[in-house]
């Protein structure tokens, strides 16, 4: 399979992920909107999804894939499955030892990391319509937290078997897992809906959808991967040389995989000052996650061991040409989905949120932050772009000292913003952060001479930008022409038919223009097309 069809075949499971993931999130926003108890939701779940990227998908994914690559590549199938077998031991312990703590000290990690803007909580019985006091939402925030966690001893177990399974170049099982989360709280909101569940009680049982799934998705990837003939086994934690370099490069692995979660962890933590906020960057870190996941998720996921492989082999061309066209692929995607999401996010948010609970006030406070967030689109998608260009050859150091200071930046940009914009402001921190770490890892690669920019994808880049504007220009006519049927009170589905109309025109617009400027690779995607007809 090609490179393109690779970031296909994830990038089409991510987007049927997402896809399911926005309905999810339609149905939560019209349940909870954004009063007390979809902050103390959202913020129970952000604590272990970050520990997920952080040691689980960023550490394993820059450090597991190459070490177990070149077992493979080296000693066969046999070494691989023992050195495999080791680091899962290990993991398992440490996850249980991490787990059992967590759950007792709960309270006091709500209090000092996971949201310490509660203690600073005062009663407002008029500020909304579903009031809860202060120490009832600091409750239930440990009551959901407590529930939740173990979400992530599974997925980090589940990161790990999915590395094997990428290193075995068999990457839709592990794409597709995230789906059943989805599945599961779409079936539990149904379900409430249906017994007219009050909103704690649809709190609770999303936590514990959660945690249901998280199991689910390891058993499938377990599954996927006895099918493509591997296994591992528990056994006694012993300090091995492959664990000792496993960690040696997971360690600063961790903190650079997961920028991006950082940046939107320490930025709900200080949303948790103003009642709301969390629930509004929740709501638009979705749709700006869509295009995200479905480009940044596929070329890291694709990249790494495409990468790894070519460099242990030797094949020095092959790694670069993979790189510049990485760059190409994730450009031609992401700069158009930047230059829309900033242009258009009203209508997007009013269409997917604005029902039952979530109020016109509530989609302008999202589409704000929405707008924000989308100009640092690409940079997160080219931080998965440049990051294996580290990983593959096992330099950890460099990316981690690049990733402390974008998240230092972060966090100083946000406490400042913060006091001026409010969410809007930690939005901004966030964007500009991923700027300075994207080109910060370009240029450390450039200067050690690992990446070396080709004339086709200098010219691609610069057409690519053309023809985002040219569409950005025709999406500001569009939305002056379909104004009436995107407004507050036009009906869904006027709604949904002139967005839909705004959005295929200003796609056409920008794929004729790619085309007839040669911003994309004709050859590659015909020769791409056929590839997959054929198969």
């Amino acid at each position: 399979m090609s490179l393109v069809g690779k970031f296909a075949t994830v990038g089409g499971a991510t987007l049927f992920s997402r896809v399911f993931g926005f309905a999810r999130e339609m149905m939560m926003a019209s349940a909870l909107g954004v009063g007390p108890v979809a902050d103390a939701f959202n913020l129970a779940f952000r604590f272990p999804n970050l520990f997920r990227r952080l040691f689980a998908e960023g550490a394993f994914n820059a450090a597991f894939i190459p070490l177990f690559a070149r077992s493979l590549e080296e000693d066969g199938e046999d070494a691989a499955k023992e050195f495999a077998s080791e680091i899962f031991s290990t993991l398992f312990t440490v996850l249980f030892v991490l787990t059992a703590l967590a759950m007792v000290f709960m309270p006091a990690l709500v209090q000092t990391i996971i949201a310490p803007g509660l203690s600073a909580c005062v009663d407002d019985p008029a500020a909304s319509a579903h009031f809860i006091p202060c120490a009832d939402r600091y409750e239930i925030t440990i009551a959901f937290s407590r529930i939740m966690f173990p979400y992530l001893a599974c997925m980090s177990l589940l990161a790990m078997v999915s590395g094997i399974l990428n290193a075995f170049r068999r990457f839709f099982a592990a794409a597709v897992a995230p789906s059943i989360l989805n599945f599961v709280l779409i079936g539990v909101l149904a379900w409430c809906w249906w017994k007219r569940a009050d909103q704690q009680t649809i709190g609770f049982f999303m936590s514990w959808g959660v945690l249901v799934a998280g199991v689910g998705q390891l058993l499938m990837v377990t599954v996927a991967m006895r099918i493509a003939g591997f296994s591992v086994r528990l056994k006694r934690p012993r300090w091995t040389k492959g664990l000792r370099r496993l960690l040696v490069l997971a360690a600063p692995a961790a903190l650079i995989g997961g920028i991006t979660q950082i940046n939107l962890f320490v930025g709900q933590a200080i949303a948790s000052y103003k009642p709301g906020a969390v629930s509004i960057l929740q709501y638009a870190d979705r749709p700006y996650q869509l295009p995200l996941g479905m480009v940044g998720v596929a070329i890291g996921v694709v990249l790494l061991p495409e990468l790894a492989r070519a460099l242990k082999a030797g094949r020095l061309g092959e790694a670069q040409h993979t790189q510049n066209r990485s760059l190409e692929f994730a450009l031609f995607l992401t700069v158009p989905a930047a230059v829309a999401l900033f242009i258009i996010p009203e209508p997007i948010i009013r269409l997917i949120y604005e029902r039952g609970a979530f109020l016109p006030t509530s989609t302008r406070a999202v589409a704000d932050v929405l707008g924000l967030y989308a100009l640092g689109l690409p940079a997160f998608v080219l931080i998965k772009v440049f990051s294996p260009g580290y990983f593959a050859r096992e330099d950890t150091r460099t990316p981690m000292l690049v990733t402390g200071l974008s998240a230092i930046a972060n966090i100083v940009l946000s406490l400042g913003l913060f006091y001026v914009m409010a969410e809007r402001g930690i939005a901004l921190a966030t964007t500009l952060a991923g700027w300075l770490n994207a080109l910060l890892l370009f240029e450390g690669l450039r200067r050690k001479g690992l990446w070396e920019v080709d004339r086709a994808l200098v010219k691609r880049s610069a057409l690519v930008v053309v023809s985002s504007l040219l569409m950005g220009a025709a999406l500001v006519g569009l939305l002056i022409e379909f104004r009436p049927w995107l407004q507050t009170g036009s009906g869904v589905l006027h709604q949904a038919l002139g967005l839909a109309i705004v959005v295929a025109v200003a796609m056409a617009v920008y794929f004729v223009a790619a085309f007839l400027t040669g911003a994309v690779d004709r050859r590659m995607v015909v020769g791409a097309l056929k590839r997959r007809r054929r198969a």
